[in-house]
């Protein structure tokens, strides 16, 4: 049965993550959508974001959320005592902070349905390549099961956070 629920565990994971990696661009289309001089046009398509926004939240994003959640959490009978795996007590740190962020992007999404548009394009970017870093850590955690490869994973994070950030640099020039 554990091969079973560890499947199930995956299969929500990456459905959690498809939510997370996608919700924050539907966030920068609508803020962008602000430049648009053809009022109908501005106001059609923050109509449509908003409904995009809606539907991966409820239908797709929370579900699979509580889903992994709830899938993980009943695998971790088969790793206890936590203190002799430390390497899933610092997946579940991640993972904490993982749900953090699942919950900042709801923040956003509420600011947004009301009209309020608090962050910038370029900060939204930045934003979203956070769901990128916790899907690596946990990913080597899970693979390598040790500290060192961990700390290895965040040494390589370290380094694509620099590269990210300067791709999102280079294209704010460029757009611009």
């Amino acid at each position: 049965m554990y091969e079973y629920i560890k499947a199930l565990h995956i299969i929500f994971v990456v459905t959690w993550f498809a939510g997370l990696f996608y919700l924050p661009r539907l966030f920068i289309y609508h803020v962008e959508s602000e430049n648009r001089p053809n009022e109908a046009v501005k106001a059609a398509l923050q109509e449509q974001f908003v409904i995009m926004q809606r539907r991966l939240w409820y239908g797709i994003t929370w579900p699979s959320c509580i889903l992994a959640i709830a899938f993980g959490s009943s695998m971790l009978s088969h790793w206890l005592p936590l203190s002799e795996n430390p390497w899933l007590m610092t997946k579940l740190g991640f993972v904490f902070f993982l749900f953090l962020y699942h919950l900042s992007l709801g923040h956003i999404l509420k600011k947004q349905r009301a009209g309020l548009k608090s962050f910038t394009s370029t900060q939204l970017r930045i934003w979203n390549e956070l769901s990128s870093v916790f899907l690596i850590a946990i990913v080597f955690l899970v693979v390598l099961k040790n500290l060192l490869g961990m700390f290895q994973a965040i040494a390589g994070l370290v380094t694509l956070m620099i590269v990210l950030m300067s791709a999102i640099m280079l294209y704010k020039k460029i757009r611009q």
